[in-house]
Parts: C-alpha cells; sequence; structure tokens
C-alpha cells in the first residue's frame, strides 16, 4: 500500500517539478538540434518529423503510410523521428521507407574531364607546386592529363579507382601512340627511372591501400554471406513500464503498482526497391478479456462492463487486451500475434497504393501532433491521437481490419489520403450463438462490405514552414452500439439507454494542428466532433460527442535527445442527444472530464529511453461521483 501512494506521489512532484523548470528553459539560447530520435527536417527547420514518417506504421510503424514515393519527403513527420521511433509501434514512421537496393551495375557521379594542352590552363596549378614539374611533363610532353570544365586540377582531392584506371589508361594509349609511330624518343630513359623512383618511394601507401581494400572487401563478403536478407528489414521495439493509480470510483481500493510489457517485431521487404510489403509480429502482458478482468481500469471501476474502455488507458496499452474481438475469443498474456500485414505500392510519380489484412487508420495516416508516439512520447492514450482517427478501432493496437486504400501527393505542401477498412472481412458469415442479449459471439459481423467498416480520409497540408494541419472525415457503420475508440467508458453503449445490439452510423471530423514557435517548441492541439445514429428502423436516437485537446512540446530540453510534454484537455464526452438516447447513464451525476498531463522523455543512448510521466482526470468518464483520479507511468523503451 505504501509503495502506491510513494508511485503517485512521486509522479506528482514530478509533475510540479517539470512545470517550476519550464520558465527559465524558454529564455536560454538556441542550441544545435542533435536528437537523432525525433528528426528536424533540415531544409526548413521544421520542428516535427516528416508526415511520411509520422503516419503509424511504424517506429512507430508507429512508429502513418511512410510512403514509397520521392515526392513524400517533402513532408515532415512527426510520425519518421523515427530513426524510427515507434517501429510499427507507432505505427509505421520509418518502416515504410522503402528498401532501395543500389545496382550492381551503379558507379560514382561522373565528372566529364576536358583535355588540356598546357598546365598553365589549370589555374589551380603554380610553378611552386612541389608535383608541377611532372604534371607538366605528363600534359605538354605525352597530353594525357585531363582537367575538370571549370579549368581546375584539384590536385590535393583524393582519388578514386575509377579515376585512377581513366588516368592510367588515358597515359598508356598515348604512349602506345607515340611507340606506334616511332616516336620513341619522346620516351626517355629518363622518364622510365623516374616512375620507376616514384613508384619506389610511394611503395608503403600504395601497400597500405591495397590492405585497407582488400580488408574492406572481407568485411564486405562477410556481410553479404551473413546478413538478414537482402530484401528485408528487421527492426523492434520493446516497452517495459510500471503503471500506479490512485483515486476512481467511489469505494474501490486503489490497484496495485503492475508491470507490463509490450514486443513488437517487424520485417519491412520491399522487392523493386520502391515498395513495402511491412510484417508485424507482437506479444504483450495486458489483461480485460470481454469483461475487464485483471485490468488496471476496472480495478479503479472507470472501465465500461464490456470491452474495458478507460480514460485511465496508456499509450502503449492495446485496445481490447487480453481478447480477440472478432470472436469473442481470449487472448494468453505474451502470446504471439500478427498485428501488422499491409502492402505500400507506388502506380504512378504522385500516387501511392496500400492494401492488407491487418492494418490500422493511423497506419496511412499523418498524426501531426508531436505528442504522438506510444513508446517515446504522451503516456496516454489521450494525448496521442485525434479521436477521429481512433473510430472504429482505427487505432487498435492489432490490426484490426482489412485495410485498402490510396496516398496521393497533390503537391509538396497537400497531401491526400484515404481509405475503406471492414473489421470481420474474414469471416463468411455471422454467428448465430448470443454473447449477450442482442449481441453475437461475433459482435463486428462478417464479411468484407456487411459487417462493420469505416470509410476514412485526411487532407494533410503545410501553408508555412511552421505550421502544419490535419483535417480528418471518416463515416462508419457499426453491428453493435459502440465507438470502438477504446478512449473512454461511454465508449460502450454509446447511444446511452439504447440495447448495446443496437447498430450504428458514425460521421466523425476532426482536426489537428502543430505551430513550431521554434525548432525546439512547439503548440500543438486537435478537436473532434463525433455524430452517432441508430442504424435500426426500430429506434430513433442520436448522440454527438465532443474532444479537445491543446498543449505545448518541448525538443532538447535540459539536454539534446529529451523530449517533454505538457498537455490540457477534454476527453470524448456527450454534448448533446436526440430521440431516447439519454444524456447521462442512469446513475451518473453529470460533469464535464478534464484531462492534464506531464512526461519527460530521457534518451539514455540511441536505443533507450527513458520517460516518467503522469495524467490526472478530472470528473472521470463525465461522472463527478468518481474520485480525482492520478495515473503514474515509467516507461522504458528499447528500439533495434
Amino acid at each position: 500500500m505504501i509503495a502506491k501512494y510513494l508511485l503517485a506521489f512521486a509522479s506528482g512532484m514530478g509533475f510540479l517539478c517539470l512545470i517550476v523548470g519550464l520558465s527559465p528553459v524558454q529564455a536560454l539560447p538556441s542550441l544545435e538540434i542533435a536528437d537523432k530520435n525525433v528528426a528536424v527536417n533540415q531544409d526548413d527547420g521544421s520542428y516535427e518529423k516528416s508526415y511520411s514518417d509520422q503516419s503509424n506504421l511504424t517506429n512507430n510503424i508507429s512508429s502513418k503510410l511512410l510512403i514509397a514515393n520521392e515526392t513524400q519527403k517533402n513532408f515532415p513527420s512527426v510520425n519518421q523521428q523515427q530513426k524510427i521511433q515507434d517501429i510499427g509501434v507507432d505505427s509505421a514512421v520509418n518502416l515504410w521507407q522503402p528498401i532501395i537496393t543500389q545496382p550492381a551495375s551503379s558507379s560514382p557521379i561522373s565528372y566529364k574531364l576536358a583535355q588540356v594542352t598546357s598546365v598553365s590552363q589549370l589555374s589551380d596549378v603554380q610553378p611552386n607546386d612541389w608535383a608541377f614539374q611532372a604534371l607538366q611533363s605528363l600534359v605538354e610532353r605525352y597530353g594525357c592529363i585531363a582537367g575538370y570544365p571549370n579549368q581546375t586540377y584539384r590536385g590535393n582531392r583524393a582519388m578514386t579507382r575509377y579515376e585512377f584506371a581513366a588516368g592510367l589508361n588515358a597515359c598508356l594509349d598515348r604512349i602506345n601512340e607515340l611507340i606506334a609511330t616511332a616516336t620513341g624518343d619522346l620516351v626517355k630513359k629518363e622518364d622510365l627511372a623516374t616512375l620507376q623512383k616514384l613508384q619506389e618511394q610511394f611503395a608503403t601507401e600504395l601497400a597500405t591501400l591495397r590492405g585497407r581494400v582488400d580488408a574492406v572487401e572481407a568485411r564486405t563478403a562477410k556481410l553479404e554471406a551473413n546478413q538478414f536478407s537482402t530484401t528485408t528489414k528487421l527492426s523492434g521495439e520493446a516497452i517495459l513500464a510500471g503503471v500506479g493509480a490512485t483515486g476512481g470510483a467511489p469505494n474501490q481500493s486503489d490497484p496495485n503498482i503492475i508491470l507490463v510489457n509490450r514486443v513488437r517485431l517487424n520485417l519491412t521487404t520491399s522487392f523493386t526497391g520502391k515498395d513495402s510489403l511491412i510484417t508485424g509480429l507482437q506479444a504483450y502482458n495486458f489483461l480485460g478479456g470481454a469483461d475487464g478482468q485483471g485490468s488496471l481500469q476496472q480495478s479503479l471501476g472507470l472501465a465500461s462492463p464490456l470491452l474495458s474502455a478507460s480514460s485511465a488507458r496508456t499509450s502503449f496499452e492495446p485496445q481490447f487486451p487480453g481478447l480477440n474481438v472478432n470472436t469473442l475469443s481470449g487472448v494468453g498474456a505474451n502470446s504471439i500475434q500478427l498485428y501488422k500485414l499491409l502492402y505500400v505500392f507506388p502506380v504512378a510519380n504522385k500516387l501511392t497504393l496500400f492494401a492488407g489484412t491487418a492494418a490500422e487508420t493511423s497506419d496511412a495516416f499523418p498524426a501531426i501532433t508531436p505528442f504522438y508516439g506510444e513508446g517515446q512520447e504522451s503516456i496516454s492514450r489521450f494525448g496521442n491521437l485525434n479521436p477521429v482517427l481512433r473510430v472504429s478501432g482505427g487505432t487498435s493496437g492489432t490490426g484490426l481490419a482489412s485495410a485498402a486504400g490510396f496516398i496521393f501527393n497533390i503537391s509538396p505542401n497537400f497531401d491526400l489520403r484515404a481509405l475503406y477498412g471492414s473489421v470481420n472481412a474474414n469471416l463468411p458469415e455471422k454467428s448465430a450463438a448470443e454473447a449477450v442479449p442482442g449481441v453475437s459471439t461475433t459482435p463486428l459481423g462478417a464479411g468484407l462490405f456487411s459487417g462493420s467498416s469505416i470509410i476514412a480520409t485526411q487532407l494533410t497540408f503545410k501553408p508555412s514552414p511552421a505550421l502544419d494541419i490535419g483535417l480528418n472525415y471518416a463515416h462508419s457503420y457499426h453491428e453493435i452500439n459502440i465507438l470502438a475508440t477504446g478512449l473512454v467508458s461511454s465508449d460502450i453503449g454509446a447511444l446511452a439507454g439504447i440495447a448495446v445490439g443496437t447498430p450504428l452510423t458514425l460521421n466523425s471530423v476532426g482536426g489537428t494542428v502543430t505551430w513550431r514557435l521554434s525548432p525546439k517548441i512547439a503548440l500543438s492541439g486537435y478537436g473532434a466532433a463525433i455524430f452517432v445514429d441508430a442504424a435500426s428502423n426500430n429506434v430513433d436516437a442520436s448522440t454527438t460527442f465532443t474532444s479537445w485537446m491543446a498543449g505545448i512540446h518541448f525538443r532538447d530540453l535540459f539536454k539534446s535527445g529529451n523530449t517533454a510534454g505538457i498537455l490540457f484537455g477534454q476527453p470524448l464526452f456527450r454534448s448533446d442527444t436526440g430521440g431516447s438516447a439519454q444524456l447521462t447513464p442512469t446513475g451518473d451525476n453529470r460533469a464535464t472530464p478534464y484531462h492534464l498531463e506531464a512526461y519527460y522523455r530521457l534518451q539514455v543512448s540511441d536505443n533507450i529511453s527513458i520517460t516518467p510521466g503522469a495524467f490526472v482526470l478530472f470528473n472521470p468518464e463525465g461522472n463527478s461521483n468518481n474520485d480525482t483520479t492520478t495515473v503514474g507511468v515509467l516507461r522504458t523503451t528499447f528500439t533495434f
């Protein structure tokens, strides 16, 4: 019991200390950015990662379809840090970058050399240069030395093996020509003696170079013999975290501090050098199941009675822990699952297509906000992404849907993406058995077009180097009465007072903005509205949910590579109802919920980061009967 309060106290004190220390930091002079994990756009000083990396595919897949399209480089990836920040996790950030194999026939960039007839034509060769006489002889006597088009020789530049071969061949051809035309008197014995002397003088250097080349060739041969694959890159992420909480529903005892993990391995394969086949495997030890048993949220009394949706959920926790929501079958702790299977391929200069049987909305859409990063940035589910991206299980963390879509790079500053996703596309028909009254054991329906589905789109644009904007719209159909965001307990039974087996249609709109005040400080926020209507002819009911968030993000805070964030906002909350839907569920005391969060990520090394943080929930789940709740997290992330 003492340990629980110590963790909550430590999280709270860390939060206060962070706030107290922020003001003077803003007055510090700008430092050189050296964060390898969250790359800054070097062309415009952008604070965010490029959009292509910001796509969740990632990282970081986290880690955001990272497109195999050259024009994609013009967009900054909040969801590329991503070296990959959240590999696969963040869905995708960096996993979508194609593997481009250099053709064996490729060669270094060549420079056209111009033949000169006098050494005086070379502007950077002076009579007092130590090699002047040798150059003069080779140019004026043999005509086998060439200069660059700008009349320079660049004698101090290192010579490539290609250039050596070209120069040697030119001289030999000239000597052969002179011999063939009986002008052998031009090649004197003294010249041959000079050449022999030079060879002797530089014998040590030549031997050293020969040894270095041999060593490089040996190492290359070893790497080729032992490489994982010529077409596939392996990346991964492991998260270990301690989580503790206080507060929750009345008459609930505080849960124990828990230790949780999530491990992901991602294989990115390219067959043409421009396409990407992303395969992701994961294992985690979060619990929950159909009724939430074993979850931290259920212990706090803040979870829905089904599927354990809650505002007290951490960023790296799957939406349906311990459950295969397609068939309501259980998933054991640390069992291996396929959470990502997606193929991305360009079909035109500005058009890229993607399709797969294990995908998420966030895989295709850039996150825009710098708080995104399940293993690196915000520690809460609320702080990572706009709720519109999460509708219909769009960020389930388990590759819930089969999906297909496109990415159209309208211009360097405009990017349009859209997808269609179906949750139970692999099931030929819906089960007749019922899990609860009115809900079958395949609650999301069946078939590619007849089950729960979503059509989603995002327009991303960059009106200025310091401003990124993303606009989202999604239209969804659900077989049951849920939002499927996993953000709040009212996610289940979205139409309050209406049977859980009632089908719904949802129209969701949202926007996300990030404004970089400087390369190290950014303001970011989002707004979202979800309009829910009963899809049954027998039910007249509707509800509107709204949510917003605003925060400030810091890079290289106190030390290069470290980041921090403070954010505040309103989780999803019923703002309006119509028909027979209830505005406030029976037994609740309606109150607007708020979320306050602070975290600080310490980049220990290129591959290890530690993030202490805490978030506080006021009027949790929109019910003032619930106590103010504090969730403290100490997260360690390993990437490779």
